[in-house]
């Protein structure tokens, strides 16, 4: 079976370290069009903006062609069509396939039943490796080792799953975890036992404003209304934090601010102009990071 990356476990720590050197050579030489004669397909049965462009810029560099759709209501998808046979159709185009679906558990599924590498672009709450490697990057090129960082992820700890696949890369590294999130948002159980089965050490606040001195890597993310089954619950918890530009006096002067976007209301604009602000180039590194991610899952570099 083709290797495919569903989850960040999918990935040693050398294969991880790797990816991020081979995204900063990209980085350098924006364009490298070794997959000339390479098909990718991007399946977004979820809407996405920056995952899915970043993908297909990603190709277009590298000089693969791209096929696909960005809504699974123009597919035979909305004919009935099951995601066994989508996936074991595509796979007779293509060289390697990226997907992002609603379902937890479907990226790994497509895996088991397609010919060529699949790349989980986000699975329900579940998984979305190549965020985390382009956070993992991120962090590395905004402090300069990724080692002993302390991090603070704010706001929806329990369906984002941004931070549960940064949380379990960045174990490879002794780090040191903030969560400030509501109650009800609070991180699960089962990435709180994973740390402490790892002996990393983490604190759990309500208050985003008293943690800020002591972090290097501020990590904020927006309440997501499309996991909320009711929607009161959302109501309650959308607004409960705002970063804003007032609040970073006592930060260190290394302090970035990461957020995986969109965002709503929990970074006010005036945070946009402090040195602070570092989300806009961490989208930007998606680029060389899914460029990098592609190439490898191919053979190249």
């Amino acid at each position: 079976m083709p290797k495919s990356l569903i989850s960040i476990h999918d990935f040693t720590k050398e294969e991880i370290l790797h990816i991020l050197d081979v995204a900063r050579e990209f980085e350098q030489n924006k364009s490298q069009r070794i997959l000339q004669d390479k098909v990718v397909a991007t399946l977004f049965f979820e809407p996405s903006t920056r995952t899915r462009l970043s993908f297909e810029t990603a190709a277009n560099r590298l000089g693969a062609r791209v096929i696909g759709f960005s809504d699974a209501g123009n597919t035979s998808v909305s004919k009935g069509e099951t995601l066994k046979d989508t996936i074991k159709m595509v796979s007779n185009y293509v060289d390697i396939i990226v997907m992002r679906h609603p379902l937890e558990g479907s990226a790994r599924y497509a895996s088991e039943v397609a010919s060529v590498p699949v790349i989980n672009a986000g699975d329900g709450a579940n998984q979305h490796p190549s965020q985390t490697l382009l956070d993992l990057y991120t962090i590395r090129q905004t402090q300069g080792r990724l080692d002993n960082i302390n991090i603070n992820m704010v706001g929806d700890l329990k369906y984002g799953r941004t931070v549960h696949s940064l949380l379990q890369a960045m174990s490879h590294f002794s780090p040191k975890f903030t969560f400030t999130a509501p109650s009800e948002l609070k991180m699960p159980q089962e990435y709180k036992d994973f740390l402490d089965k790892k002996n990393i050490p983490y604190t759990e606040r309500l208050e985003l404003d008293k943690g800020i001195a002591e972090t290097d890597i501020l990590y904020m993310t927006r309440v997501q209304q499309e996991r909320f089954s009711d929607p009161m619950e959302y109501e309650k918890v959308k607004n409960v934090y705002s970063l804003t530009a007032s609040m970073l006096d006592n930060a260190k002067p290394n302090m970035k601010i990461l957020h995986p976007l969109p965002r709503v209301t929990e970074i006010s604009q005036d945070v946009d102009d402090t040195p602070y602000a570092y989300y806009f180039k961490q989208a930007e590194n998606g680029v060389y990071v899914r460029m990098a991610i592609i190439a490898y899952l191919l053979g190249y570099k």
